[in-house]
């Protein structure tokens, strides 16, 4: 552990040097000269496709190549930074650049740090491929995301393309202003002659910045030609984009709603002149700011892949200023030595203090020692792991802090994830018709790569000879129609291996929006595809009070309704002996409220941390770190969230352990074939 350790630190120290481009990010190779002011560079492999740094590697001498061109030795040096400045940023920044320190003292050089270091390289990836730059980032506190976003902006507009617009949009207007006020600073130190192209006419009078004289917010570089535009969120008109290359939206999770506009019609606003073009640039970054908001549905989106968005987060521990050194080598010894023995332990000593299993999963997570130390100490500042959480992120799930508690162990999650992978089929159920009893006649499986259905293994046909009683399970939680409704899940469970003390699996699972009566058909087939499954629908009312449940009216009665006549083996409640004697009809579906939800949940609580069913779906475990119990005692995903496929777990689950009956071979040579049935699904 302890040297585990000290490789971690190292790695936070490993040498970066923008001037000589040591342990700078991407490709880079290593050219000597001998007689320059830096006779060893490690520069961007895009410069090798210059024929002047080919020469320049075969001679290792500029007094050789500036003799051999006939060239004056300050042209030379001057070409020579040029294609440098164009090629790589840590170098620019680094030359040109100067920044105020944290804490006190004199402006110093841009040295950008790891995190900021990281992001920029995802900035320069996208450049280098001649892709849109299109990024969300996720800060913790004080690591100069913004500050690092914005110097790149300013590196686009001075050195690689004349008349590149930029506009910063902030929460307020001081925000706003401050990053503006960076890049002023930035020209007000910025070479004159870097302004102008090589060999162009310099007008040493002409001001390097100039104010709008219609309106404050806008400032002219006039030999760039290029704007810089401030905009606040809080003033619309203000933000309105036009013709901006460039956009930076800082701390877009704080916008809040104002003049009737909403924070995404603020950013439509300000991002509708910025075309999906090389060479420009639309930044959404911000500190979390709970949960519901314009922000965090972004960043989830984007971290789906289902947005043009690529999601950056960097971890507070991530940061090589958070760390607190031991006072000795013993003091970290032992430190290391507690937390290993007692990382299972949930129990902190006070409400300031995170519990042993908490600082383990950070070591898990890639933490140092001194790292972990310094949290614990941070940890006293706030009453409450939300709020440092906040503030100090340890990964992008809890960075979203929320009022309730969450209902599911994270490291447990974690497990769970390990079992999921990709379906190996996709597609849908294809039959003799799509409704009525015929939609139940020559069930086949139709591969389709837009289908509904994912399959992870298909059912195990009955025979003659011999079949499995009670082995499969499917069920249905009923969304909506709508693209922007909750989801429509069926989930097929396989409970064969409880057949020797196994668990089950999920095997099929059918996720879409479609009409009710489509649904239900469809559910219908896929239980019957699966050798008749126990078909389980969820059912709730509005007398339930449980309205986490309720979407678009209660369906289910009207699914039930449509397929119980053709389907013969559908989930009915219990009845009482009362309801017995008096001959009541028979309650199909389960029913979802008050008093079974608690139920249900706990059952995949304990299934979660006792790993005691197989996951295959990540989304599903997704859904599992997003879900909490609320501060009035209620369960439900938080906002933004869903729990469609938590759901059919949950009840799917219950069923499987207190419902149903043990599954049974049925037929000769039953402990034989058990085993083959297992030992053929174990490979999958």
């Amino acid at each position: 552990m302890l040297q585990t350790n000290e490789k971690r630190r190292e790695a936070l120290r490993l040498p970066f040097n923008p001037l000589t481009g040591e342990g700078a990010p991407g490709k880079r190779f290593r050219l000597e000269l001998d007689d320059y002011e830096l006779p060893v560079q490690y520069l961007p492999e895009a410069m090798k496709e210059d024929a002047a740094i080919q020469e320049l590697m075969q001679l290792r001498n500029v007094k050789a190549y500036v003799v051999r061109r006939g060239m004056h030795l300050h042209k030379f040096i001057d070409r020579f930074r040029r294609l440098r400045f164009r090629h790589d940023f840590y170098y620019w920044a680094h030359c040109n650049v100067m920044i105020k320190p944290k804490g006190e003292g004199s402006d110093v050089p841009f040295c950008p740090n790891m995190p900021q270091r990281r992001l920029i390289e995802t900035f320069e990836a996208m450049r280098r491929e001649e892709k849109p730059i299109r990024v969300i980032l996720l800060k913790a506190r004080q690591w100069g995301g913004s500050t690092a976003t914005q110097i790149y902006m300013a590196w686009l507009q001075l050195i690689h393309r004349r008349g590149m617009n930029s506009l910063i949009v902030g929460h307020q207007k001081d925000a706003a202003a401050e990053v503006c006020g960076m890049f002023e600073k930035l020209i007000d130190a910025y070479p004159d002659e870097l302004l102008y192209d090589p060999g162009s006419k310099q007008r040493h009078k002409e001001k390097k910045m100039l104010a709008n004289a219609l309106t404050r917010n806008i400032r002219t570089i006039p030999q760039r030609g290029c704007k810089i535009k401030v905009g606040s969120a809080k003033m619309p008109d203000s933000a309105r984009g036009g013709d901006a290359t460039l956009v930076h939206c800082t701390e877009v999770a704080f916008w809040e709603k104002t003049e009737g506009k909403s924070p995404e019609q603020i950013v439509r606003s300000a991002c509708s002149g910025t075309l999906p073009r090389p060479m420009t640039m639309i930044v959404y970054e911000s500190t979390a700011n709970g949960v519901g908001n314009f922000f965090q549905r972004e960043y989830e989106a984007a971290k789906r892949g289902t947005s043009i968005f690529l999601p950056v987060f960097v971890a507070w521990w991530q940061i090589e200023t958070y760390q607190l050194d031991f006072a000795s080598d013993a003091e970290r010894s032992a430190f290391a030595e507690w937390l290993s023995a007692n990382r299972e332990s949930e129990q902190a000593d006070s409400a300031r203090e995170e519990p042993p299993r908490y600082l383990w999963h950070l070591w898990e997570a890639g933490a140092t020692l001194e790292a972990i130390n310094w949290y614990r100490t941070q940890r006293r500042a706030y009453a409450d792991h939300g709020d440092m959480a906040a503030e100090y992120p340890s990964d992008d799930v809890e960075a979203f802090v929320h009022s309730g508690a969450r209902v599911f162990d994270y490291y447990k999650v974690q497990q769970l994830r390990k079992t999921c992978r990709p379906p190996r089929l996709r597609g849908e159920i294809a039959a003799h018709a799509d409704e009525g009893p015929d939609a139940l006649r020559d069930l086949r499986f139709a591969d389709d790569s837009q289908g509904a259905l994912e399959v992870w293994a298909l059912p195990e046909a009955d025979s003659d000879k011999r079949r499995v009683a009670n082995r499969y399970l499917a069920v249905v939680d009923i969304g909506g129609r709508s693209a922007k409704a909750d989801w429509s899940v069926v989930c097929v469970f396989d409970r064969l291996w409880m057949t020797s003390g196994g668990n089950p699996s999920v095997v099929a699972q059918w996720y879409g929006h479609t009409d009710m009566d489509r649904l239900a058909w469809k559910a219908a087939q896929i239980a019957a595809f699966y050798n008749n499954a126990l078909l389980v629908v969820e059912s709730n009312t509005l007398e339930t009070r449980d309205r986490d449940r309720i979407v678009e009216g209660d369906q289910a009665p009207f699914i039930l309704n449509q397929i119980r006549d053709a389907y013969p083996n559908l989930y009915a409640r219990r009845q009482s002996e009362e309801e017995i004697r008096q001959g009541a009809p028979r309650k199909y579906g389960f029913h979802t409220n008050i008093a079974t939800k608690p139920m249900v949940i706990s059952t995949l609580v304990r299934c979660v941390r006792e790993g005691l069913y197989t996951e295959r779906d990540v989304r599903c475990t997704d859904e599992l770190l997003t879900y909490e119990r609320r501060q009035n005692g209620s369960y439900g995903a938080i906002a933004g969230h869903h729990d469609d496929l938590l759901m059919t777990r949950a009840i799917g689950l219950h069923i499987c352990y207190h419902d149903m009956p043990q599954p049974q071979i049925v037929g000769s040579n039953r402990h034989r074939q058990a085993t083959q049935l297992m030992l053929g699904e174990a490979f999958f």
